[in-house]
């Protein structure tokens, strides 16, 4: 019996001339992300449409965008509240090789700090594994989350959608969101060119991930320590096998696993919540 077919796509969106200018401008630094833009006026998720493109045959570095989602989703199965016109909803399809797997989130999270002070000159900052965040230790602010969704089916093969989400405008969130989200237009306080920033987190994304490919993991691992410089060392707590553990984060070893010092000695975390003290 044959596969079923994937779901039908929702119909494409011309790509806005600020977005299509900035990647045209960025097109050599853009690598495989260059080649395949979807963008959509409103879809449920940008990963579920990667998804199936995925399952289409699309090749590695489609990119999938849109102005609005009805359901994005982030880690820990929360939802990524995305305003119309509030921010950046995209997602890529990758199909990393092997090696490439363990560092793929932190590469993504490092990758989206660099591009955003590249376009903005903002500086953020990394929590494990890969939010980025603005503010100090008293009052940190999410200003963009990633989430990779691994797959496998005999049409698609071995691939990762990557979703990314990143907060240009204040936007409208709900009052359990809105005192912990930040904004790249709030924080400067002035307007922001949504495709400048897209344009190079796609391009610092496509330099990290060539790292990763070509074996360079450490670059990436160097980059993310210096990011998250300003939590190492801070006490965190999160949950295994139904119990609360607590230590101090210390680092992450070559695999991107958290190392955590404890009573007990050093506790690799590998996924879960960390909650940071």
């Amino acid at each position: 019996m044959s596969p079923p077919d994937p779901p039908a796509l929702p119909r494409r969106a011309p790509l806005p001339p600020d977005l299509a200018s900035a990647l045209a401008l960025a097109e050599p630094r853009l690598g495989p992300f260059s080649r395949d833009v979807h963008w959509y006026a409103e879809v449920s998720s940008t990963n579920d449409v990667a998804a199936v493109l995925a399952e289409d045959g699309a090749l590695e570095g489609a990119v999938v965008g849109a102005e609005t989602q009805r359901a994005g989703r982030g880690r820990q199965r929360r939802m990524w509240h995305s305003p119309p016109g509030a921010g950046l909803y995209v997602s890529v399809l990758l199909r990393p090789a092997p090696h490439a797997m363990a560092l793929l989130t932190l590469a993504a999270g490092v990758a989206i700090a660099e591009g955003v002070r590249a376009a903005t000159g903002l500086e953020t900052m990394l929590k494990w594994p890969n939010d980025v965040f603005v503010g100090s230790a008293a009052g940190w602010r999410k200003l963009a989350g990633i989430l990779a969704e691994a797959g496998s089916s005999e049409r698609a093969g071995a691939h990762v959608i990557l979703g990314i989400g990143i907060n240009v405008r204040p936007g409208a969130y709900p009052p359990e969101v809105a005192g912990r989200a930040a904004s790249l237009e709030g924080e400067l306080g002035r307007a922001v060119d949504r495709g400048a920033v897209l344009a190079e987190c796609l391009a610092a994304f496509a330099a990290r991930y060539d790292d990763l490919q070509r074996g360079a993991g450490d670059r990436v691992l160097a980059a993310w320590r210096a990011l998250a410089a300003p939590l190492l060392g801070r006490g965190v707590e999160w949950g295994e096998n139904g119990k609360a553990l607590r230590g101090t984060a210390e680092n992450v070893d070559a695999n991107g696993a958290l190392m955590v010092r404890t009573d007990a000695g050093i506790v690799k975390v590998v996924s879960g919540e960390v909650r940071w003290m």
